[in-house]
């Protein structure tokens, strides 16, 4: 990591990795003021995240294209975006650079935010602000989940390109299995929520539905956000949320990121955020070794809990 990590720290009962700079905002974190009329959207890095906040803000805004053309991090701030990069000794060598407020200190960011807010978070279940886990207010919470294999792959390729990984994949499939990733381990972060997924604030999605079927699960989506849409209307979403579209999209392509690294050499690989949106991705590039080792390890986890993919 170029100088925005300076150690990890493991949390909770279930040892989730976290950043060191993670530690200054945990107690804000925990005691955060949560709205009933907030929507959050929760997800392990690379299950279809972004995808699903556009289709979320989209719904939620009754179809608000102009809006949309907002930066989505504007719009739907990612909560842990702080925590997560510690920018104290970058900054001085960039003095031309400022911090948007989304970045600078992105829990004030969201704390400041009109009613209602739109809150993205890839804060696993026990990390969450105190009011959600305890249950007295009820936001409503969309979880977007993938496979695990597709999103290890993902997940190496955006930690290249936007955390300065510089490993080889076959070692980033070790730490992604033994649990010693940021927002690590992968099955709790999943399974929490999944076995919340019958509660009625909690709408549990899956990356292969998004591909599979885009037109019913964003009929499923505007029936969980309290929103009647025409078929017209579903129409012209699907094609807004096509990944040719999102990838295109510099409102939430996250190229303006990537070009910022890029500029002042912050990290050195090339790439695109948004890259290939496949269903089956990991065929390519694991060894079917490799492939046997992650089947076991699902299965082993996932048994007896009704989650397929």
């Amino acid at each position: 990591m170029p100088g925005f990590r300076k150690g990890y720290v493991r949390l909770g009962p279930n040892k989730v990795v976290m950043p060191l700079y993670y530690l200054e905002f945990a107690e804000r974190i925990e005691d955060m003021k949560v709205r009933d009329s907030d929507i959050w959207v929760i997800s392990h890095p690379k299950t279809g995240t972004t995808w699903t906040q556009e289709m979320a803000w989209v719904i939620g805004n009754d179809l608000d294209f102009e809006g949309a053309k907002t930066p989505l991090p504007e719009r739907f701030p990612f909560l842990d975006h702080s925590p997560l990069f510690d920018y104290t000794d970058i900054l001085p060598k960039i003095p031309d650079f400022k911090l948007p407020d989304f970045v600078n200190d992105s829990v004030s960011y969201i704390e400041n935010m009109p009613s209602p807010r739109y809150i993205k978070t890839h804060l696993p279940w026990e990390l969450l602000p105190k009011q959600i886990r305890d249950g007295s207010k009820k936001p409503k919470i969309i979880y977007v989940a993938r496979n695990a294999k597709d999103t290890c792959v993902s997940y190496y390729h955006h930690c290249k390109l936007l955390e300065g990984y510089t490993g080889n994949f076959e070692d980033y499939c070790k730490l992604f299995l033994g649990g010693s990733l940021c927002f690590a381990p992968f099955w709790p972060h999943v399974l929490n929520f999944w076995k919340r997924r019958d509660e009625q604030n909690i709408l549990f999605l899956k990356f292969e539905d998004l591909k599979k079927d885009l037109p019913g699960v964003i009929k499923k989506t505007a029936d969980f956000l309290g929103k009647d849409l025409n078929e017209d209307q579903v129409e012209v979403l699907s094609n807004h949320l096509s990944f040719a579209s999102m990838k295109n999209n510099r409102a939430v392509n996250y190229e303006a990121a990537t070009e910022i690294n890029r500029k002042f050499n912050l990290v050195l690989a090339e790439g695109q955020f948004m890259r290939s949106g496949k269903v089956g991705n990991y065929k390519e590039v694991m060894s079917p070794e490799l492939i046997d080792k992650f089947d076991c390890w699902i299965q082993e986890n996932l048994a007896g809990s009704g989650l397929t993919f």
